[in-house]
C-alpha cells in the first residue's frame, strides 16, 4: 500500500537515535532547570510576556534556547519515528496507524479534560506544555506496542 503522506522507512532509524537522548534530557532540564549558558541569545518575539516583567510584542527579548532547542529536537525525532513507513506497510499495518492515532487522542484529550478540573495557575501552565508532546509519545508507545503485538502472534503462527 502507497501511502503519500508518510515519511520515507529510512527516517525511523536516526529518529529513534535522536529522541531517546532528547528525551531523557529534556525531562532532566525540565525538572532541574539545567540550561547550557552559550544557548543566551537576543531573539526575535511574536509575542513575549515575562513574569513581573514587561510584555514585548513584535521586538527582540533575551532568553535562553535549551528548552527551544530541545523541544524542536524532540517534536522533529517524535515525528520521524511516528511517521516513517515501515519496512512493509501494508492495510494492516496502516490500520493499527489510524487506531493508534485515535487511541492517542482520545486519550490525550482525556487526560487534558482532567487537566483542566484539577490544576490551576502555573500548575496548568506546566501541564500544557507536556501537553504538547504527550499526542506523539502516546501514538509512539501504542503503535509500536501493537506492532510488536502483532510481530508475535504472528511467528507463533508459523
Amino acid at each position: 500500500m502507497k501511502t503519500k503522506l508518510l515519511l520515507p522507512n529510512k527516517f525511523k532509524t536516526p529518529g529513534w537515535i535522536m529522541l531517546i537522548p532528547t528525551t531523557l534530557f529534556g525531562l532532566y532540564i525540565i525538572f532541574s532547570g539545567f540550561e547550557f549558558d552559550f544557548l543566551d541569545a537576543k531573539v526575535f518575539t511574536l509575542y513575549s510576556n515575562e513574569i513581573l516583567g514587561e510584555s514585548v510584542t513584535m521586538g527582540f527579548v533575551k532568553t535562553n534556547l535549551t528548552l527551544t532547542v530541545t523541544g524542536i529536537l524532540f517534536i522533529i525525532s517524535a515525528f520521524f519515528v511516528a511517521f516513517s513507513r515501515e519496512k512493509t506497510e501494508d492495510e494492516f499495518i496502516a490500520r493499527i496507524r489510524l487506531e493508534s492515532l485515535l487511541w492517542a487522542t482520545y486519550i490525550n484529550y482525556g487526560i487534558l479534560l482532567f487537566c483542566f478540573l484539577f490544576f490551576y495557575d502555573f500548575g496548568f501552565f506546566y501541564v500544557m506544555i507536556f501537553n504538547m508532546f504527550t499526542i506523539l509519545v502516546i501514538f509512539i508507545i501504542r503503535f509500536q506496542y501493537l506492532l510488536h503485538r502483532a510481530k508475535k502472534s504472528l511467528s507463533h503462527e508459523k
